[in-house]
């Protein structure tokens, strides 16, 4: 009987799934919003409602004339999940606590405003503002704001629930 109780707990169908730590879960956060707004970001693009497409950060810097192709933006894509990992930890460490969607919707302003000002001589085929059409200007800082939202609202909520499961942990003990 104690045998066949000790092979019971040892299936892995009765083992309890660590959680995901909440310094993995900002990395995935940040990866996975990177990926799914610059996605979106493409979409805009080929639907003509920016002149703008996720290769823009491969342009000054890549040589050859593939990363003016789908390979080129899927690449892009990834790239810009890597990066928003760095956007990710940066809400982490600055503004975790704040909880609602106005801090989101700041974050995805600030990060616009520098992409498109401060970073701007970065990337020689980023016009100034002054000369991108309305529309995409308007298309950029939407979906700049909804991924802010996104990051945000997300990294709080999972930051305030590592905080409710630790003082809950610490109740029980």
């Amino acid at each position: 009987m104690d045998d066949e109780q000790s092979k019971n707990r040892q299936l892995e169908q009765n083992q309890k799934e660590k959680p995901m730590s909440l310094i993995m879960k900002v990395v995935v956060t940040g990866f996975f919003g990177g990926v799914f707004w610059s996605l979106l970001g493409y979409f805009a693009y080929t639907f003509h409602f920016t002149e703008l497409s996720p290769n823009m950060i491969l342009l000054s810097w890549a040589a050859g004339d593939w990363k003016y192709g789908r390979l080129g933006n899927f690449l892009a894509i990834f790239l810009i999940g890597i990066l928003s990992i760095l956007a990710a930890f940066v809400y982490y460490a600055f503004f975790r606590k704040m909880e609602g969607i106005w801090t989101g919707l700041v974050y995805g302003l600030a990060l616009w405003g520098i992409i498109f000002f401060v970073l701007n001589p970065l990337f020689p085929n980023l016009q100034p503002i002054a000369e991108l059409n309305r529309d995409t200007i308007i298309t950029t800082v939407c979906l700049y704001i909804l991924y802010g939202v996104f990051i945000g609202y997300s990294i709080s909520f999972e930051s305030s629930e590592h905080e409710r499961q630790k003082q809950l942990a610490a109740t029980n003990e």
